[in-house]
């Protein structure tokens, strides 16, 4: 079994780290690089770092930012956020990223996943993949959430598992900021649907939800508030997983089992 990744996330606008309710209502919840710096600290496995505003906007993500977390940054970083074109990924991974995120410009043209497999490889692209429950079944949403694609989750993951993304980011749009935990049906039918890692987020607020997350198949575990707001820690986090049976790294080199 491969260890299991701890992934705090930053949502950035205006070069603040912000957090919301379904990626609305954002409220302040800090400096980037400050965060990312305590992060590592705790033994954080990767960052994920988005511009949510930067798709509505219709720019990529801020450079700047980026720049300023990596600076200090030694432990793997994502970017997304704004993302269309070749030129995009090229930018930020100038800028200090080590992956790119993917969502809405490859749901209007879904050819632009091969176009960037082609250019930099499956291992730099992640497809960032926010679903909500339309009836019985998922549905992509895009524009940071706010428009509805009409396009079939599971479908869109397979898909763009055969267009060479290396990793799906899964966000559920229902469960965002809500502290209901993971939505675990999506979590499972997603993970049955591909075989690339699957990176859970939405709705974390307590150990639990990420251990279920872990149970329901989940490569990697991403949370914000948990973490921004000082209700738990990245450490405190593996140790839970650990004693839940799952092998994560306490330090760095070496994988822990309980």
């Amino acid at each position: 079994m491969l260890r299991l990744r701890v992934i705090p996330c930053l949502d950035v606008a205006g070069g603040r780290v912000v957090k919301g309710v379904r990626f609305d209502h954002l409220v302040d919840e800090g400096d980037p690089l400050a965060l990312a710096l305590r992060y590592e600290a705790e033994g954080a496995d990767e960052l994920v770092l988005l511009d949510v505003r930067a798709t509505l906007a219709r720019r990529g993500p801020e450079l700047a930012t980026v720049r300023r977390v990596r600076s200090a940054l030694t432990i793997p970083l994502t970017v997304g956020g704004g993302v269309r074109s070749r030129a995009d990924v090229e930018r930020l991974l100038e800028a200090g990223a080590d992956r790119v995120a993917v969502n809405s410009a490859a749901v209007a043209r879904p050819a632009l996943l091969d176009e960037l497999a082609a250019a930099f490889g499956t291992q730099c692209l992640v497809l960032a993949l926010d679903a909500a429950r339309a009836g019985r079944a998922f549905e992509v949403r895009v524009e940071s959430g706010r428009r509805a694609s009409g396009l079939d989750a599971l479908r869109w993951a397979r898909e763009a598992e055969r267009r060479g993304v290396g990793e799906v980011l899964l966000t559920s749009h229902d469960r965002d900021g809500t502290g209901q935990g993971y939505d675990l049906a999506l979590l499972a039918a997603v993970r049955r649907a591909v075989r690339v890692p699957l990176v859970a987020s939405g709705g974390v607020r307590t150990l639990a939800h990420l251990v279920a997350g872990a149970r329901a198949g989940a490569d990697a575990l991403l949370a914000a508030s948990i973490f921004h707001r000082r209700a738990t820690s990245v450490a405190r986090v593996k140790r839970a997983l650990a004693r839940a049976g799952f092998p994560v790294r306490l330090d760095p080199g070496r994988a822990t089992r309980p």
